[in-house]
């Protein structure tokens, strides 16, 4: 893997008709921020090879808008990146890297953002840049990172739905 996106969920229902958090759906806004990350990220001429996605219906409805965009990119639903810590992702990241050139993760927070910090301070990124991105990590978001032929990570993007004019705040 050379690079690695990592995409937090479109912003969604407060509450799902069946109660259950899995349940949640995108709201409009939700799913145009996911078509302009798209977009963004095309634009940026960081297309994903390869998707991760978690199970739960925010997730694959933000993937499934982004992918409109992006066109064919190989996609793997992933029942475990369900509100899965950052150590759980970047485990499926490491399983799945040989299988990529971009890969990107579409999950949620706490551990999207956790994750994206850690890969941070683990690539000795700049203060500036950490606290940067621990002021939050909105829905549609997405961190950028590139691999080096050692797999160490450098800071390669951050991108959010709101500096492109979209409607995603500091949720």
């Amino acid at each position: 893997m050379r690079r690695l996106i990592l995409l937090r969920h479109g912003k969604t229902e407060a509450m799902a008709a069946s109660g259950d958090d899995f349940d949640r759906a995108l709201l409009p806004r939700g799913q145009a921020d996911a078509a302009l990350m798209a977009k963004v990220l095309l634009e940026e001429g960081l297309k994903p090879d390869l998707a991760l996605v978690s199970a739960a219906v925010r997730a694959r409805q933000t993937w499934e808008v982004a992918k409109s965009v992006f066109g064919e990119v190989t996609t793997e639903i992933v029942p475990s990146l369900y509100l899965a810590p950052s150590e759980r992702m970047r485990d499926l990241i490491d399983e799945w890297a040989e299988r990529a050139d971009t890969l990107i993760m579409v999950g949620h927070n706490p551990g999207i953002h956790e994750l994206a910090v850690a890969l941070l301070r683990e690539g000795s990124a700049s203060a500036s840049q950490i606290a940067k991105l621990q002021q939050g990590f909105p829905t549609a978001t997405a961190a950028v990172f590139a691999f080096d032929v050692a797999g160490r990570p450098s800071y390669d993007g951050f991108f959010t739905p709101k500096a492109h004019g979209g409607g995603a705040g500091a949720e």
